[in-house]
């Protein structure tokens, strides 16, 4: 029988940086991970926030929305705040 995973409180960071409220600034939103081998909820997400395929990098206007989606497929992207 195979081992299940079990979460030890003791495990992994002390804290997490907290989610950044949007700013109503722009975001670069950059892909650093394929979609492939990935569900295909996230692979319509990334395409719905404008990233085709892998290195892609798009400017948005950050917002509730966008935030949500980004949130879905956090470990494929990176976002950076713009600096107008």
């Amino acid at each position: 029988m195979a081992r299940t995973f079990v979460w030890h409180r003791t495990r992994g960071p002390k804290a997490t940086p907290k989610d950044q409220a949007p700013t109503g600034g722009m975001v670069e939103i950059k892909q650093v991970k394929s979609a492939i081998g990935h569900p295909d909820t996230m692979r319509r997400t990334l395409a719905s926030i404008g990233l085709r395929h892998h290195q892609a990098v798009v400017v948005k206007k950050d917002s509730a929305t966008l935030r949500g989606q980004i949130k879905h497929v956090r470990h494929l992207v990176k976002v950076t705040l713009v600096k107008e």
